[in-house]
């Protein structure tokens, strides 16, 4: 799975979050910034990370989630790292 596959799956998994303006999802890239570009509220980043979780077959470390950046590339770097651990 490439960088862009995953970026296209989270795309898919933000079109579900109800505070996230569906028009903004268009151009999305990994330096796509979930809090500034996205206006995704800090709490609602939880939620995001346990659909990502849920549809990767994956799980994160809590440590992980605590450290994770608000840029698209960070979860992808995240779902890559989590994957080859596994």
């Amino acid at each position: 799975m490439d960088r862009q596959e995953i970026i296209a799956d989270i795309v898919e998994i933000l079109k579900t979050v109800r505070t996230i303006d569906p028009e903004k999802l268009n151009n999305i890239t990994e330096e796509t910034d979930f809090i500034a570009d996205l206006n995704t509220p800090s709490t609602e980043m939880i939620n995001i990370a346990a659909k990502v979780e849920q549809k990767f077959d994956i799980e994160f470390e809590d440590d992980d989630i605590d450290d994770l950046g608000s840029k698209v590339k960070d979860i992808v770097d995240l779902i890559i790292a989590t994957k080859e651990k596994a």
